[in-house]
């Protein structure tokens, strides 16, 4: 046995799990900790700006690859408060991330020390597991067990708070002979895969709804074999948008009140039977469930038991891993595809392939101001099925998703059931230190930019680079058309006279000098034909320079955003697709 400090003991399990990339800030009740990761050398750090920003870089660095558990590190008091907001986008969307927070000694716990707060009971509702360690042996056992806590059954955070003096204490650890705990999750049966395929062979329109859970479980391409073997069509959810490639002839378009499509919509209205695998049936996918459930049945696959029934009772449920339910579906539907028990799908498939050539909303408009359909048009063009998208609440997003294109799985990275304004910079700049070999590109309204654009900084300091598009109409867009049901538009608008930047003509705050003091490259974008060629030269930037480029685009300032209360009664508030011209990039996967 070797004798060291608890934190030495904890810097060596976190690379023996294979967690070696922090997110953080250092403080005096945490720097021992700090010392620990400097000692050692096997853990990289990031300097973030606001803890929040590095939650959610910790965040981005998990939602990038399968395997991945970022850790965000802070100091005691207000560093713990400030990563409750990452620890509830992370729970809300099952992504596990660790954080660390220093605390006041053991002794000075209940005597209202400096930034002494009970930071566990606080996290308590948005992790899966908080704890203070109050004993310096129990800090190994600790991160052993945050391991096996964050990966076990539906994926989530873990916050780990450490008294300064419980750090330093000196204990007694063996690295060598450490080993993680073992992981347990539930897998469906032989006896209930044969029932799901007996549901979908007595279906006439069947679906699969395709959740994040498929992402998470690194099950895309046993889904993709499986909707391929049966012929179903596939539906997925805005958590789960890349599991089957956009250009599949089994893409069914998305589903919901927002991000979703005006055929993906239709199709579900028109099927008999729907698979949820993975999915937690959002209300932003159902709306009113009357209208959503109809007539048609239901089953659902979750690996949270209580996440079954939870919104409406299905006809049938399978508690299971999702990429465990997909191997014994896949391995059936094989077998009964050689006895010839499958039924054929493909005039199913062809009538729902119909309508992506006939429901399509317009993205060609050559008006000025821009229109902000032509943007999500342009970046079509500009970024190939590579590209990892990174997005998080606002108009800007729910525009994206209903005309962007999207090909692999954690390619749509995004802040699902919680939305937290200002997560998409620091969530990039977490996707980018993940996977630095690919083209990373944000997308964001010019609210959630100014949210925490000052991580911009980390991205020019750390070198970390990524093209942000940020569409400006200088509004809190989404909240000013949910205010039209009010007949008001208070305190929602962003636009004022900067002195400084004139040539804005009223649209504030001037996000290109912001962005070039912050160390990064930016460009602004007028006119509509100015977009693509703003595009390529981000990319050559981004290149030479190695940080966030900045593209930001100036739209009208109004636009209304095609959504709705039920999946059957969307509004439209701009011109639909007539002819191919109107909607190039998607009617192009169809060619």
């Amino acid at each position: 046995m070797t004798r060291m400090r608890a934190v030495d003991a904890a810097v060596l399990i976190l690379e023996k799990e294979g967690s070696t990339q922090a997110f953080g800030l250092p403080g005096a009740a945490i720097n021992p900790f700090y010392s620990a990761m400097k000692n050692h050398g096997g853990i990289k750090h990031v300097l973030a700006r606001h803890v929040e920003g590095a939650s959610h870089m910790a965040e981005g660095y998990t939602r990038a690859k399968a395997g991945n558990i970022g850790i965000c590190v802070g100091t005691s008091g207000p560093a713990g408060t400030d990563m409750i907001t990452g620890l509830y986008s992370a729970s809300a969307d099952s992504i596990p991330i660790l954080c660390i927070t220093g605390q006041a000694p053991v002794a000075k716990l209940h005597k209202e020390d400096f930034q002494a707060v009970d930071i566990a009971s606080i996290a308590k509702p948005v992790t899966k597991w908080a704890v203070t360690v109050m004993e310096a042996a129990q800090v190994p056992g600790t991160f052993q067990k945050a391991f096996q806590v964050m990966r076990e059954g539906r994926p989530g955070p873990v916050l780990i708070d450490l008294p300064v003096d419980v750090q330093q204490a000196q204990i007694e650890f063996d690295i060598d002979t450490y080993e993680p705990l073992p992981v347990s999750r539930p897998a469906a049966t032989r006896a209930q895969a044969e029932k799901v395929l007996s549901f979908l062979a007595a279906a006439d329109q069947p679906l699969i709804v395709a959740g994040g859970g498929i992402v998470n479980a690194d099950a895309a391409d046993l889904l993709v074999e499986f909707a391929e073997l049966t012929g179903i069509p596939v539906v997925p959810t805005l958590m789960g948008w890349g599991v089957l490639p956009d250009d599949h002839p089994l893409m069914a378009g998305m589903v919901g009140l927002q991000t979703s499509h005006r055929y993906g919509n239709a199709t579900l209205l028109a099927s008999d039977l729907v698979l949820g695998i993975g999915n937690r049936w959002a209300n932003r996918h159902t709306g009113g469930l009357e209208v959503y459930q109809g007539r048609r049945k239901f089953i659902h696959v979750d690996i949270e038991p209580t996440q079954i029934g939870r919104v409406f009772a299905p006809d049938y449920g399978v508690v299971s891993d999702a990429r465990a339910a997909l191997e014994v579906f896949v391995e059936v539907a094989r077998e009964w595809a050689l006895e010839g028990r499958l039924a054929d799908r493909s005039a199913w498939a062809a009538e729902c392939r119909k309508r992506r050539t006939e429901l399509q909303r317009k993205t060609h408009f050559d008006v000025v101001p821009i229109k902000p359909q032509r943007v999500y048009e342009e970046m079509n063009r500009a970024f190939g099925p590579e590209v990892r998208y990174v997005s998080t609440i606002g108009l800007s997003q729910i525009q994206a998703a209903q005309m962007l294109h999207v090909y692999r799985p954690r390619h749509w990275i995004n802040a699902g059931q919680a939305g937290p304004l200002g997560w998409t910079v620091p969530a990039t700049l977490g996707v980018a230190v993940a996977d630095p070999d690919s083209m990373v590109v944000a997308l964001s309204g010019d609210y959630d930019f100014q949210f925490l654009i000052e991580e911009l900084a980390v991205g020019a300091q750390f070198n970390i680079p990524y093209i942000h598009v940020v569409v400006n109409n200088s509004y809190l867009g989404l909240i000013r058309q949910a205010q039209r049901g009010f007949d008001m538009d208070f305190c929602v608008q962003l636009s004022f006279e900067n002195i400084n930047s004139p040539e804005l003509n009223g649209y504030g705050v001037d996000h290109v000098k912001v962005a070039e003091g912050l160390g990064c490259k930016a460009l602004r974008v007028f006119e509509p034909d100015g977009i693509l060629p703003a595009l390529e030269q981000a990319k050559k930037l981004m290149v030479e320079h190695e940080v966030p480029i900045v593209v930001e685009i100036i739209l009208e300032r109004i636009t209304n955003v095609s959504m709705g209360l039920e999946i059957d009664n969307i509004s439209e508030f701009e011109d639909l697709a007539e002819v191919p011209a109107d909607a190039p990039t998607a009617l192009a996967l169809l060619d």
